[in-house]
Order: C-alpha cells, then structure tokens, then sequence
C-alpha cells in the first residue's frame, strides 16, 4: 500500500513539474504563476458554492428521515476537490475542475455507494454497550425501562 501511494505521489508531482515548465516555457514564468494563483482562487470560490448547495440538500433529506449517503459522499469528494484546486499546478487543476462537476461528483458517488457494503448502524448492533460479562446493562434491557412521556420543570419559588 505505502509503495503504491509513494507512487503515484510521485508520478503526480513529476507531472505537475512537466506541465508546469512546458506552460511557463509557452506563456512566461509570471503569467503562469498568475494563471495558478486564479485557478486556485476560482476553484475555492466554486468549491464554497457548492458546498453551500450539497449542505443544503443534506438537510433536506436529513428533514425527510432519508439517509443522506450520497451527499456524505459527494461532501467528501467536494473536500478533495478543494484540497485539487488550491494545489499548485494544471494536472490537479484539471483533476479537481472535473470533479468539481456535479453530474460527474453523483455518477461517482452513485458507483462508490453501490460497490461499497456499509456496516450496520451502531445502534442496531447494540451500539456502544460492552460485553455481556461487564457490569452494565444490554442495550436492550436499557430500552426495556424507558418510559416515554413529556415533563414540566416548575422551580420552588414559585
């Protein structure tokens, strides 16, 4: 795993160094220095808008009682797309613009959501409760003594 990662970290930045001196070659050192500064500023401005956006639709669905996997997801990719933008060069650039595409961002959060098995939710599974030889009480002998109801608190003074 760590050999892989090397790799590609490696092979990216070598990439970035290429593209980076055959633009700087083309247009100049500042103007290609210009253009890395707004690309990196454009990106963070359209990276908070839709971030704005897909918090809101999170919400909405959270409103509804739905489980808001793919936005969680599409969150996620939204924070690699920013941590793209905001690194200098024009391949990551690239990288973080596609991803940047809400229709792209669904599409992959669609295929991660349906190859990926999810763990059943704590509190189906009994939560945080420990082993049966422990000292406290089961998850279900908890619920067993719950008393639902509404209360008033009144002070004594008055």
């Amino acid at each position: 795993m760590f050999a892989r990662l090397f790799l590609v970290f490696t092979s990216v930045s070598l990439l970035e160094i290429f593209v980076l001196v055959k633009v700087g070659g083309f247009l100049g050192a500042w103007p290609t220095v210009a253009l890395v500064i707004v690309t990196a500023l454009v990106g963070s401005a359209l990276v908070r808008s839709q971030g704005l956006q897909l918090l809101q639709q999170l919400q909405e669905r959270i409103a509804r009682g739905e489980m808001p996997g793919q936005q969680l997801i599409e969150g996620i990719m939204l924070i690699i797309t920013g941590v793209l933008l905001v690194t200098p060069g024009f391949v990551t650039d690239f990288c973080g613009l596609l991803l940047l595409q809400p229709s792209i961002r669904a599409a992959i959060a669609q295929l991660l959501l349906a190859n990926v098995k999810l763990a059943p939710h704590a509190a189906m599974s009994g939560g945080f409760s420990q082993s049966q030889n422990s000292s406290s009480f089961s998850r279900s002998h908890v619920e067993e003594d719950v008393i639902e109801g509404e209360f008033e608190r009144k002070d004594d003074k008055e």
